[in-house]
């Protein structure tokens, strides 16, 4: 008897125990379907061109790329029915989450290349792939209903999938290498399949493939074949091992290797840069160096008279010139008046005589 009000007494403590493990439960669930199901909302249902409205997230994986554009030709349930190709690409906008996958991103307002009804498309544009498209009404924008949709198309690549192109100088350099997808797909569905749009992946080593739409115009009927070509780029300065992926309604139809060779050039014309710029910064400063620096005075050279004179040698003497014949000596004086032998003849008074002067055995003397 006196046991049972013990056991009573123990069903309260259990139950204020266990209380908040019970009140943590649904808020953990919560979070969960919250995190795997992302949310958009916009500021508001309807604007006009040139005009912006405030788009905002949650539920997404946390620090995840995000891609914001104005979609024509598309419906939350369908979906973008021609691909990216149907939105305003080029005013489009890209977001990051935070730590808890909220973000919140202004985008501006402007009419899709297609008619509407018209959404907001938000996409992951890294990793898994994720998307939620949020209903938006361009003001002034023609309204057009939704192509009919078939059922029952399906395509499958048949055979001779290749990659056609080659690298040129430009990729040598480091341009982005670009080649061409080709393959034969055929319908083998009971419908006819218009305008599909396929998903080319590029993935480099064991990373995941970064998918991008290509679409095909053309209409495909059930058991028709056609040779379908789409383009592919890498970025710039790409080299390695790549394969390229083809994807059509969420399956991969085929894939292809791709070798890309290393940018040569690059490197030949970071090696030259180191090669020339020391030069030329060595020749202009020799240059500076000799025009600052003070110059000794010039030294005009001496030259000497004659042929095969060389600069910096001795000038010859001076040859001495040959006594003139007949020459008249200071104190000779000449006379007036021709001599007998038709010479001038000093006058009797004027001429020295010499008492030295010897005389001529065998010539008188004049009286």
């Amino acid at each position: 008897m006196r046991g049972k009000p013990r056991n009573t007494a123990l069903v309260p403590a259990l139950l204020l125990t266990l209380l908040p493990l019970l009140l943590s439960l649904p808020s953990s669930a919560t979070a969960a379907a919250a995190e795997g199901k992302p949310a958009v909302t916009l500021s508001t249902a309807q604007a006009g061109t040139g005009g912006s409205i405030t788009v905002s997230g949650s539920g997404w994986r946390p620090r995840t790329l995000l891609m914001l554009l104005v979609c024509g030709q598309a419906t939350p349930a369908r979906g973008v029915v021609g691909g990216t190709n149907s939105c305003a690409n080029a005013d489009g906008r890209a977001v990051t989450t935070d730590a808890d996958g909220r973000f919140s991103r202004t985008l501006p307002v402007t009419e899709p290349p297609v008619p509407c009804p018209c959404v907001v498309h938000v996409a992951t544009a890294t990793g898994a792939k994720a998307r939620v498209d949020a209903v938006f009404q361009v003001a002034g924008h023609p309204v057009e209903p939704l192509p009919a949709q078939t059922a029952g198309g399906r395509l499958a690549v048949l055979s001779d999938t290749r990659l056609d192109g080659s690298g040129g100088l430009l990729t040598w350099f480091g341009a982005p290498p670009s080649r061409t997808l080709a393959f034969t797909v055929g319908n083998v569905g009971t419908a006819a399949v218009r305008n599909p749009v396929f998903e080319v992946g590029t993935a480099h080593g064991v990373f995941a493939p970064q998918w991008d739409e290509r679409q095909w115009h053309g209409t495909l009927g059930p058991g028709e074949k056609a040779r379908v070509e789409l383009p592919v780029e890498l970025t710039a300065g790409a080299h390695g091992d790549y394969t390229v992926s083809l994807k059509y309604g969420g399956k991969v139809l085929a894939e292809q290797p791709w070798g890309v060779g290393r940018p040569w050039g690059v490197t030949l014309f970071w090696i030259l840069l180191c090669l020339v710029v020391p030069a030329a910064v060595f020749r202009i400063g020799m240059a500076v160096v000799d025009r600052v620096r003070p110059r000794p005075a010039a030294r005009r050279p001496v030259r000497a008279p004659g042929r095969g004179h060389r600069r910096g040698t001795a000038p010859a003497p001076p040859r001495p010139s040959p006594p003139t014949p007949n020459a008249t000596l200071p104190w000779f004086a000449p006379d007036t008046g021709p001599g007998p032998a038709g010479r001038l003849s000093a006058p009797h008074e004027d001429r020295p005589t010499s008492p030295t002067t010897p005389t001529t055995p065998g010539r008188k003397g004049s009286t």
